[in-house]
């Protein structure tokens, strides 16, 4: 799967991963202690919706620019956050999620950031330069177990691998093993994409091995069947999430059910516990 994100800003995976984060960010916050926020695959940090590449998908259209157009409250943190990188009613610029955590981060969190690809790094700097972000340029999974344990007593690493090698899901698994062994009480976010319901269940069969307690899988299906050959949604593996962001989820994922759901379509979007508990 080639994944340039430049294709794909502001489609409904950015909507529902970017809302998700923020609300976990914000339940993360509601104590003083310092937060270090980690964000391995960064990317350029900021995507022009008016682009060629964004113009030739017109993803946009079925994500942030339906929820400009839905009145829910639930959406207003999402919407304050691509309003502060836009001028006008309608958004021209998207945010990625170094601009999102940027936005979130307070005076005691520390904001570090991770992009390989170094055309995408040098204009992540640009980007970033302001805000006081860390911009590394290392392999994402090295850069996931080097800086765990945090600095700070607590943290989130997000995960959000292109899915270009077909090794992808065995990397993310293995790190994640890894990483879970240096720093168990962490919380993680790993975003991937779903193409076909038996491919997942394989992988979270696999992660169900780990034997990692307080995982959490949030399943955003746009169709009510697979449809053969493409993008079917997305979802999010979430590591120790804590109580006040699993409380206030619920609403949260059926609004973004509700606004994201293609035409002739219902859809779903569900929290589960891998490990049976919560």
């Amino acid at each position: 799967m080639n994944y340039r994100h430049s294709f794909h800003a502001g489609n409904s995976a950015d909507v529902v991963k970017h809302s998700v984060l923020i609300a976990l960010v914000r339940a993360l916050q509601q104590k003083q202690g310092a937060l270090t926020l980690i964000d391995t695959h960064a990317g350029s940090g900021l995507y022009d919706l008016g682009g060629e590449q964004a113009q030739r998908t017109g993803e946009a259209a079925h994500g942030v620019l339906r929820m400009f157009a839905d009145p829910n409250a639930a959406f207003d943190d999402y919407r304050a956050i691509v309003r502060a990188v836009n001028v006008g009613a309608e958004p021209r610029l998207y945010p990625g999620s170094p601009q999102v955590l940027a936005q979130l981060v307070r005076p005691q969190d520390v904001l570090i950031l991770n992009e390989k690809h170094p055309e995408d790094a040098d204009v992540l700097r640009g980007v970033m330069r302001a805000t006081g972000a860390a911009v590394h340029q290392r392999d994402a999974y090295e850069l996931w177990l080097a800086m765990l344990p945090t600095r700070t007593g607590r943290g989130v690493v997000l995960v959000d691998p292109p899915y270009e090698q077909t090794d992808e899901r065995a990397r993310v698994t293995a790190t994640l093993a890894a990483a879970h062994r240096k720093w168990a009480h962490g919380v993680t976010v790993i975003w991937y994409p779903l193409k076909d319901r038996a491919t997942h269940q394989r992988w979270k069969a696999h992660l169900r091995q780990l034997r990692i307690a307080k995982f959490m899988s949030i399943e955003h299906w746009l169709y009510d069947a697979d449809q053969p050959g493409i993008y079917n949604g997305s979802g999010l593996f979430i590591i120790n999430p804590p109580y006040a962001f699993t409380q206030g989820l619920p609403p949260l994922l059926e609004a973004l059910r509700g606004a994201l759901a293609p035409e002739g379509h219902r859809g779903t979007i569900t929290a589960d516990w891998l490990d049976g508990q919560g």
